[in-house]
């Protein structure tokens, strides 16, 4: 199934209104010291949103007004006793923050950062690691998300892939990478990796809520 476009509300910036690409969206943005954004499954929910109270949409799920009973069985629901992993940067590369929660709860499992210099990919990989070595420590039977392909692609080739190049600022994140290869290469597990359909769930449960 094709991927559906997001679309991006900007209630604070340059020229406010409902978006179709990031590119649209970031253009709003940038230079705008207090821009309030995020975005959105489907143009309906992002009309709905720019015309609600901004404050109603940041740390809860944004779902789609309209899923056909046929999307809702292809795509199914996530399992809640499961844990969510995700990361956020300030820029890219810049500060890099990562953490897992249960995705029912949101309790936060970890949390690691910020590290200089950073990608956002680095912090999806290396939380989806450090995901699968916290589940088989606690000998925890849970599924792991994260809405990042390229990090779940990652793990299953078991080396990070990243051109971000190494510079002192960045040394104790290419460190971790290391470790976090080394781990994949000389360790089995049986913990399931599934894809968060975000356009169908909205944000995964370990968003930091800065889109």
């Amino acid at each position: 199934m094709a991927k559906k476009q997001n679309f991006y509300v900007v209630w604070k910036g340059h020229n406010p209104g409902v978006y179709g690409s990031w590119a649209e969206a970031k253009f709003q943005i940038d230079g705008f010291g207090s821009a309030l954004y995020k975005a959105f499954p489907s143009k309906e929910l992002a009309e709905k949103a720019f015309m609600g109270n901004p404050a109603d949409y940041f740390g809860k799920d944004v779902r789609p007004l309209a899923m056909t009973e046929l999307e809702k069985t292809i795509i199914g629901k996530p399992i809640l006793d499961s844990i969510s992993v995700d990361a956020a940067c300030s820029g890219n590369p810049g500060d890099l923050e990562f953490r897992a929660v249960h995705t029912k709860t949101k309790k936060v499992i970890f949390q690691r950062g910020p590290y200089p210099y950073g990608t956002v990919n680095i912090g999806e990989f290396l939380a989806l690691v450090l995901g699968l070595i916290y589940l088989q420590k606690h000998h925890l039977n849970y599924s792991v998300y994260s809405d990042s392909k390229t990090a779940i692609a990652w793990v299953r080739k078991k080396k990070a892939n990243t051109k971000l190049e190494k510079t002192p600022e960045n040394e104790q994140l290419f460190e971790m990478i290391k470790k976090a290869e080394h781990w994949l290469q000389n360790n089995t597990y049986t913990t399931r990796i599934f894809k968060w359909e975000t356009e169908y769930w909205g944000e995964i449960p370990a968003d930091y809520g800065r889109k």
